[in-house]
């Protein structure tokens, strides 16, 4: 149990009451009020210090102890910071509860719409009339109380007053801001309220705690910009010093300034705090297990765009004892934060069955298929060896192109332009990815190719067009010719599988179409492609695609001129992607980029295909031994998984359900993805403070936890009622799936998964390929 003074000078507790309310119908938090003597109307004055905003328009439900609703109420005074409240005490002396938050649940179960109806006069007037001039009987707060551990406020939601606030920031206004150092285990939580807790404790200039020899070690410090907005924050360590060596600074870092991507590049991240707000910056360090023990003592120094440094010293004592598998067994003290930085599995290795790329003159040879490249750069044969049932690789292969891609470029009254190579084709080969570079150019533009193919036959292309002069253009397209024989079958740009038509008209439409390419081919030899450019951003998945669309490319797009045309001319299919009429400046340039997937990718399996056999829901291992089957997938929603997209608090439960069905033949798979993650993961306060980083900006709403602890600026998702879970949307590509790549790993080591099962994928190719190495 915790406390902490009140407003008024009493001990005000804060603590929590499994299941000794309903909260869906009086909220989350009460008030625990006790009636000191009998009479017609009882006064409590609640230092309640709400984070929710505009309280004094919600509704405020008073019952006695039994749970019976007192109807005589009236509200003096209602604010975030207290609320004064006049009751009639109907069952005399004693225990009375004030329920504060509360709300309505309505709209589908598993995405709720969740509102907070406002304050009913519900007082009888001659109760109100009687009362005037009554003194009344005391009512002493005794705490306030959350439903469960996960929705108390306590302590940092606790706000501080403005009076409180506007007294610290007179103090210290010779500071250009301030800074609290935080434990790990009291994430910030608020971006415009300081916690009581700072309050009480003030800022300080120092930061002490013990770490583990071997730890990934987090903390915080949280900066206040108390007098002005503050931009480009920035963080410097310097070493820490011990009598035993020291901890160099540059193994420490912030993630909210500095990071590896999910793609592998360095991620700097500009922090800015306005006026008022309040930016933790979470800070990371791994202790190595050779360290001997001892203090160490160093500095942290924070500085704004025209500020001065703050120093604030970091002092760590490595005490005498080696953190187990780093600590990252006990995610509750954010030592996994090291994960969003990880590169694990990304590398260019090959993954089985695929092979080595074999490079001979301008072809590259994969598992089945070979590319041919042009002059230009460009695809010049694509051939396919697997034979028509894809159970083997035959030795003679046949083309899927009737001739090379074609990249147009049509000058006004003057047609096409004729390519001249301006610089030779290169390559450069490895096992597991070929690249290449093409130049060519007339007097008016230049064409510079870049492309690569990895080992599973994806192709990704970056095609620049510079203009070399003032050009009127007609058009730019490309132009790819399809042997009829594999163009059969034809699904994307609206199609949703089927026979190819003859003929096909596209355009884009990225405010309400997910659709930026299609897949034409046949069993055994096909081809998808998909237009894009420098401003590609993976759009967010299926019924949340509209907030967050995909990004018209200037350049294929050409504000809505654009599109898709397929016809038959003789023996082939033509798809044209033409992006219509331009002007382009001397020097301009647009990015034409592209990127392919030769079909198919492996032979098939026929033995594991008949010898396999899925058992799709989550049941005791003899119950889905005796139905036959070979492979059980585990959903979320259940008793070793039951929160979305975080499988790691029930990890004993899993490893020995897991454990028994390796005893008895089965292999398990279970659901994680990333989409959506569960409000019960530990970083969730983290990863709010990188702000749209990792969650999708929204609009808000869904279920109450959401709307009491994030507030604002999320989109509300998956909702499963039974366990309280609501999920958060994922931004899209973030460091995210670093973490969830370490987090496969994680269960692949520690708890035995065989696999994941996967309904909705959110990720791109390259986060799927470092999953299947460390699954592998």
């Amino acid at each position: 149990m915790l406390s902490l003074s009140g407003s008024t000078g009493q001990e005000l507790r804060y603590t929590v009451c499994e299941k000794c309310w309903l909260p869906d119908s009086l909220g989350n938090h009460r008030a625990v009020i006790e009636v000191q003597g009998a009479g017609k109307v009882a006064r409590a004055v609640i230092p309640w210090r709400r984070r929710d905003f505009a309280p004094e328009g919600r509704s405020l439900i008073v019952t006695d102890k039994s749970g019976k609703v007192i109807a005589n109420v009236k509200r003096v005074f209602v604010n975030r910071e207290v609320g004064d409240i006049l009751f009639e005490p109907e069952a005399g002396a004693g225990t009375y509860y004030v329920y504060f938050i509360k709300y309505w649940t309505k709209g589908r179960s598993n995405y709720p719409t969740v509102v907070y109806p406002p304050f009913k006069e519900t007082a009888d007037p001659d109760w109100l009339k009687k009362i005037k001039g009554v003194t009344p009987v005391n009512a002493l707060v005794l705490e306030i109380q959350a439903i469960d551990e996960l929705n108390s406020f306590y302590p940092m939601e606790v706000i501080a007053t403005k009076a409180e606030t506007n007294r610290l920031a007179e103090k210290h206004k010779a500071a250009e801001f301030l800074v609290f150092p935080e434990d790990r285990l009291h994430p910030v939580k608020m971006k415009t309220d300081l916690p009581q807790r700072w309050i009480q404790r003030g800022p300080q200039d120092i930061f002490t705690a013990e770490v583990s020899r071997g730890e990934n070690f987090a903390f915080q410090l949280g900066v206040f910009a108390h007098m002005r907005k503050l931009e480009n924050v920035t963080i410097k360590f310097n070493d820490l010093s011990g009598s035993a060596g020291s901890i160099a600074g540059s193994s420490i870092s912030s993630i909210n300034t500095s990071g590896i991507n999910w793609d592998g590049v360095p991620l700097e991240k500009k922090v800015d705090i306005d006026r008022g707000n309040v930016q933790p910056l979470w800070c990371i360090v791994t202790i190595p297990e050779s360290y001997p023990t001892g203090e160490y003592t160093g500095s942290a120094l924070i500085r704004a765009a025209g500020t001065s440094a703050k120093a604030i010293t970091i002092r760590l004592k490595v005490i005498d004892k080696v953190a187990t598998n780093a600590g990252v067994d006990e995610p509750w003290k954010q030592t996994r934060l090291t994960w969003l930085n990880s590169q694990l599995g990304a590398t260019e290795e090959v993954i089985a069955p695929y092979q080595p790329l074999e490079l001979k003159g301008n072809s590259i040879s994969m598992l089945g298929r070979k590319l041919g490249v042009s002059e230009t750069g460009l695809p010049k044969q694509i051939a396919t060896y697997f034979s028509p049932e894809m159970t083997r690789v035959e030795r003679e292969g046949k083309q899927i192109l009737v001739d090379d891609f074609d990249f147009q470029v049509s000058v006004k009254d003057k047609g096409l332009v004729k390519w001249v190579n301006d610089k030779k084709l290169e390559f450069r080969a490895f096992p597991g990815v070929v690249v290449w570079s093409a130049t060519s150019k007339t007097d008016q533009v230049r064409l510079e190719v870049d492309g690569r193919l990895e080992f599973d036959g994806f192709v990704q292309y970056n095609v620049k067009l510079t203009a070399l002069q003032d050009l009127e253009l007609e058009d730019i397209a490309m132009l790819i010719p399809i042997d009829k024989s594999y163009s059969k079958y034809m699904m994307g740009l609206g199609l949703k599988g089927g026979f190819r038509p003859a003929s096909f008209s596209w355009t884009w439409d990225v405010a309400n179409k997910n659709q930026d390419g299609a897949w034409i081919g046949d069993v055994n030899g096909g081809l998808q492609f998909s237009l894009r450019a420098e401003n590609y951003s993976r759009p967010l998945n299926t019924n949340f695609y509209l907030q967050k669309p995909l990004a018209l490319p200037a350049s294929w797009g050409n504000a809505g001129h654009g599109g898709v045309q397929i016809s038959e001319e003789g023996n082939s299919t033509l798809v044209r992607a033409y992006s219509g009429a331009r002007s382009m400046k001397v020097g301009e340039f647009l990015y034409y980029d592209f990127t392919l997937l030769i079909t198919p990718f492996h032979t098939l399996d026929t033995d594991f295909q008949w010898s396999t056999r899925f058992y799709h829901k989550f049941s005791p291992v003899d119950t889905i031994v005796r139905r036959g089957a070979t492979v059980v997938n585990v959903h979320h929603a259940n008793e070793i998984n039951p929160y979305i997209n975080y499988p790691f608090l029930r990890t004993k439960e899993m490893k020995t359900y897991i454990d028994e069905a390796h005893q008895k033949g089965l292999k398990v798979k279970i659901y994680n993805t990333v989409r959506e993650l569960s409000n019960r993961a530990y970083e969730t306060p983290v990863m709010r403070s990188l702000g749209t980083e990792i969650y999708s900006s929204g609009k808000g709403g869904g279920f109450s936890w959401l709307q009491e602890h994030l507030v604002d600026d999320y989109i509300a998702a998956w909702f499963v009622p039974e366990l309280n879970d609501a999920a958060v949307i994922n931004s899209g590509m973030s460091r995210w799936h670093n973490y969830y790549v370490e987090g496969m790993s994680w269960l692949v080591k520690n708890v035995g998964i065989d696999g994941i099962y996967l309904d909705d994928v959110a990720f791109d190719r390259t986060t799927m390929k470092r999953i299947r190495r460390v699954l592998q």
